[in-house]
């Protein structure tokens, strides 16, 4: 029991860290906000290719976050990039992977896709 507690306590540790740092790198914007800039910047769907198909956010191109690592070349340092996955919890480990290779200007939609109600191609 003390064992799990304390497994539990480092847990809640890490996370409150890691959210805080991210915050660091990480903007996370509202639709309104993110509307307002995604035009003039990389919007990256981080969701799998089936889940793309199924609906996104016109303009958007599908790098899945299982394959970010290795399309990191697809994106310019130099721009912004907006993100966005089903929830939140894809596009900030994305923003994780560009912040770690060099990426600045990194945004996330509030929410995710399953939030979003701008346009949308299906």
């Amino acid at each position: 029991m003390k064992f799990l507690i304390i497994a539990l306590v480092i847990l809640v540790t890490i996370s409150v860290f890691r959210y805080f740092r991210q915050r660091g790198f990480l903007k996370t914007l509202t639709e309104a906000q993110f509307i307002e800039g995604y035009r003039k910047a990389q919007l990256i769907d981080v969701r799998e290719p089936q889940e793309f198909k199924n609906g996104h956010i016109l303009g958007a191109r599908n790098i899945p976050l299982s394959q970010l690592k290795h399309r990191l070349v697809e994106l310019r340092k130099d721009k912004p990039v907006y993100l966005y996955g089903q929830s939140e919890f894809r596009s900030a480990r994305a923003a994780q992977i560009l912040h770690k290779n060099g990426y600045q200007n990194l945004n996330q939609l509030k929410g995710g896709f399953k939030k979003w109600t701008g346009k949308v191609k299906r």
